[in-house]
């Protein structure tokens, strides 16, 4: 299952950019790179930030009844809680539709009778080269939730028009969650849901 723009997803054929020196600065999880480049202008200066490559999967899950399965997620950067929609990294090898699966299962207990693609994006573009993949899960029933042990989510079922209501009112703060909503919206209203 893919959606028609992820094949656009991917580097340009020509950079204009000539990278002099690269060299990895933290590595692990998050790997982060400092690159010596110069510009077409010839300035040269120096970049960091993360690879091409990593990936992420969000998931609007609306179940059967027409409700938005959100969660509330305590996020330690902002040392804030958020009210975002399901989400987690792809893992090495993992095809994106399981990912999808994988994480509706492990942070709602979803499952979904129907998937649709909805359109990739870059969340970072000047400091990563993160990925990530969009999807709407329909008529979603809801059983255990299987968090991670470092993970602090409640879930949060609200009647579809609510959880727009709270977008088009800017309290729904992740951006990406935010976007996901935004493609799904012409979806949902095509099939009567909103």
């Amino acid at each position: 299952m893919i959606h028609p723009n992820w094949a656009a997803l991917v580097e340009d054929d020509t950079q204009p950019w000539e990278t002099l020196e690269s060299r990895q600065i933290v590595s692990g999880f998050r790997t982060v790179f400092e690159d010596r480049v110069r510009l077409p202008s010839g300035v040269e200066t120096t970049y960091q930030y993360r690879p091409r490559g990593p990936r992420a999967v969000f998931v609007l899950p609306v179940t059967a009844a027409g409700e938005a399965v959100l969660i509330r997620q305590y996020r330690y950067p902002l040392r804030a809680t958020v009210t975002e929609v399901v989400a987690g990294g792809v893992e090495r090898g993992e095809d994106l539709l399981a990912a999808a699966q994988r994480e509706l299962l492990e942070e709602v207990g979803g499952v979904a009778a129907e998937w649709v693609a909805l359109p990739g994006f870059y969340p970072q573009p000047s400091i990563s080269g993160v990925i990530f993949y969009p999807f709407l899960a329909l008529g979603v029933t809801l059983g255990d939730m299987h968090h991670e042990d470092t993970e602090t989510i409640e879930r949060v079922v609200v009647p579809l028009a609510e959880a727009y209501r709270r977008l088009d009112a800017g309290e729904l703060l992740d951006g990406s969650s935010s976007l996901a909503m935004w493609h799904a919206r012409a979806v949902l209203a095509g099939r009567g849901l909103l």
